[in-house]
């Protein structure tokens, strides 16, 4: 049984909600985000990533970071650039992009779900990005970014949202990347209660995306919690910001890759060892893989179809029959020579939103050869979950990504 629960919101006034709400952290380095901005003194990558308004010389690690990002959050409220809701509510946040929509609940996660498993993960995480979460949460008392989550769609939860999306909403705008941001505020009491009972009959939730960012809340929490000796399980820091999707709303994106060279091999025998292991097909047109077990390779400005041949890979093992698995066990490591694509410096991951183009272009320029694969499912990710198991670095990519800022959770 898992356990969402409503929070009172601190949220951006309605004129400054558009300003406000910043890609996550972590999709741009620390110049990016100065560039991003330099005309918007309201973004909040002013809090998410402070040292932008620090020398540019700064450790992002740095104490002083930390410290900043507090001071601009409690100057951002203190300046009324956000009110608080004077009762816990539910949020539903909608996202358009494309034409495609996606929404889902905004709330709070038990951090004793986490630790109990009923929230599952599939992905492991860096220490040392930890540390920073860990040390933003702690400091500025507060989940900035929320964690997305998925679970098995339940129809009386999503009965709920697509009437309550019929009302007016508090925000409705679009974002410089054309994307459609769209909140309600959930505030009727009988139906916040009727979402928390319906919650109960969700055996398990998914972590989709943010798993740094849970394991950081879910420390803070155990941190709080030996600085209160007395403490009920009840208090907020019990609990984290994040917004909880049904399957059915979400779509994985391919996530490509893109090699820097042949491992020393020529063109011609390195496309014979491949076909030993792929049907290799010649293509007229870029490929777009439209089935598992599929991939596209471009290669000195030539498409080719690789289809995985028979017996290389166990169909059974939730792991193992994975595209993003098959090309690293069976080419990238044993032909390449990637033998941790974590850590070489010779692959690049590219998200699909970028385009077969992007792909392309590396391969014709500063890398060598690229490939483009299909998705992995979210049926994937639960599988691989609940069978206790992580998927391979850059397994999935989802988008719209949503934006931090437009609520806050305070413990």
């Amino acid at each position: 049984m898992a356990i969402i629960k409503p929070f009172r919101g601190i949220r951006p006034i309605k004129e400054l909600a558009d300003k406000i709400a910043a890609l996550p952290y972590d999709v741009m380095d620390s110049d990016e985000a100065r560039e991003m901005v330099k005309d918007n003194p309201y973004s909040f990558l002013h809090v998410d990533k402070a040292e932008i308004d620090l020398p540019k010389d700064i450790d992002p690690y740095d104490d002083r970071v930390y410290d900043k990002a507090k001071e601009n959050l409690d100057s951002m409220i203190k300046n009324r650039f956000y009110i608080e809701d004077e009762k816990p509510n539910y949020y539903i946040y909608r996202q358009v992009m494309k034409g495609r929509s996606q929404v889902g609940l905004v709330g709070c996660a038990s951090i004793d779900d986490y630790t109990n498993n009923i929230i599952k993960k599939h992905e492991l995480t860096r220490e040392d990005k930890e540390i920073d979460r860990i040390n933003h949460v702690y400091k500025c008392e507060a989940h900035t970014g929320p964690i997305f989550l998925t679970y098995r769609e339940n129809k009386d939860i999503s009965n709920i949202i697509n009437e309550w999306i019929k009302r007016e909403p508090i925000y409705d705008f679009k974002s410089e990347d054309e994307v459609c941001h769209t909140v309600w505020i959930v505030d009727d009491e009988n139906t916040v209660i009727k979402i928390n009972e319906l919650f109960k009959s969700v055996e398990y939730l998914y972590i989709a995306d943010g798993h740094h960012r849970s394991a950081s809340a879910v420390k803070v929490g155990h941190i709080k919690r030996a600085e209160k000796e007395d403490y009920t399980g009840e208090e907020e820091f019990n609990y984290f910001l994040s917004i909880s999707y049904p399957d059915s709303e979400l779509e994985v994106l391919d996530y490509n890759r893109t090699v820097k060279d042949l491992n020393g091999l020529s063109r011609e025998e390195f496309l014979n060892k491949v076909s030993e292991i792929f049907v290799v097909t010649e293509s007229n047109e870029p490929v777009k893989p439209k089935e598992k077990h599929t991939f596209g390779m471009y290669l000195e400005k030539q498409w080719y179809l690789l289809e995985a041949k028979e017996g290389i890979f166990n169909p059974e093992d939730p792991v193992d029959q994975l595209d993003v698995s098959i090309l690293q066990n069976n080419l990238l490591r044993p032909i390449l020579g990637i033998d941790d694509p974590r850590k070489s410096k010779r692959i690049k991951f590219i998200g699909g939103i970028r385009g077969l183009k992007e792909l392309e272009r590396r391969a014709d320029t500063d890398m060598k050869v690229s490939f483009s694969m299909y998705a992995t499912t979210t049926d994937d990710i639960m599988d691989i979950a609940d069978s206790g198991k992580i998927m391979p670095p850059k397994s999935t990519w989802f988008e719209p990504k949503p934006r931090s800022g437009l609520f806050i959770h305070k413990f």
